[in-house]
């Protein structure tokens, strides 16, 4: 294998990932690196040879890495990038901050940010999916990014920079988000706390909460969410079209549609990255044949089939 920098984090090579990722499948990166602060990342990306892919990857929460694996060097950040501090109505948090922490410490700051409590993954994540629930958007909070760019520079990036869109964002390959700065209403933290209580609650009675999921496996129609569009409306869903198709507890090998939320992709036991993927292309086709309207995959799927 080509030599790679020397780093103060832990770089590992062939690094199965299946355990990095909630739905607990997937092959092995060439590698993984684990950097110990933002210089050390600064100074890895920049003494990477050109001609190797980067692959950022979050807590793994809205992904399928495929059986043959990724052939990338694979970033995840840890403690070094998982503060959160907050600054009357702004806070700012490492990439690698959980979305729940940060709504719960931002709430007991006063700030409402509650709409990240119930959303998996962290920041890093959420700014790149644009991620939302409740009606609310990552966009609408957001300030400013800082991310380590494929050359090892350190770059600024606003709204403008990222054009969000509905679970989606404009980002350069090979950059790493490492910060983002967010604003966002003053609240009672007693009020906000009670909310988040009642935010739980709810997700425990709809989703798979128990399960190996990866959060919502398709996006709401085009059309049918909330893109900021004055003519989207929100009474049509996936899991709508999903059971309308009759697709609800579907399965293929160790891969299931939630028999709790029928956009709920499960591992219920044994299921490879071919099971879920395939299982998703299959309801794909059957949700178009009943509807007319082709889903849009909500989860990333990177990386190679496992070779025959």
């Amino acid at each position: 294998m080509t030599d790679l920098p020397a780093v103060r984090g832990r770089l590992t090579p062939n690094r199965d990932l299946s355990d990095l990722t909630w739905l607990r499948v997937g092959g092995p990166a060439d590698y993984l690196f684990q950097p110990a602060d933002l210089e050390d990342l600064q100074e890895f990306l920049r003494n990477l040879p050109a001609d190797m892919d980067v692959f950022p990857m979050g807590v793994g929460s809205n992904l399928i890495v495929r059986d043959g694996g990724l052939r990338s060097v694979v970033i995840r950040l840890g403690r070094g990038f998982n503060g959160i501090a907050v600054d009357g109505d702004t806070v700012t948090a490492g990439a690698a901050a959980l979305d729940a922490h940060v709504a719960r410490k931002s709430a007991e700051a006063g700030v409402d940010l509650t709409f990240l409590r119930t959303i998996p993954g962290s920041i890093g994540g959420a700014v790149r999916m644009n991620a939302g629930c409740y009606g609310s958007y990552l966009a609408d909070v957001f300030v400013s990014a800082q991310a380590v760019l494929r050359d090892g520079s350190l770059a600024t990036l606003s709204a403008e920079d990222l054009q969000f869109k509905y679970r989606q964002t404009e980002l350069a390959p090979g950059a790493v988000l490492v910060s983002a700065t967010l604003r966002g209403p003053k609240g009672d933290p007693d009020a906000l706390a009670a909310r988040m209580e009642e935010q739980l609650r709810k997700r425990d009675e709809t989703q798979p909460t128990k399960e190996r999921s990866a959060g919502s496996t398709f996006r709401n129609p085009a059309g049918f969410s909330s893109t900021g569009k004055a003519d989207d409306v929100m009474d049509l869903k996936a899991w709508k079209v999903i059971d309308n198709a009759g697709l609800r507890g579907a399965t293929l090998g160790g891969a299931q549609m939630s028999e709790k939320h029928s956009n709920f992709m499960i591992n219920a036991g044994g299921a490879t990255a071919a099971d879920l993927e395939g299982l998703g292309e299959n309801v794909r086709k059957k949700v178009y044949a009943d509807s007319g309207i082709w889903l849009e995959w909500e989860i990333m799927r990177v990386g190679d089939p496992k070779r025959s």
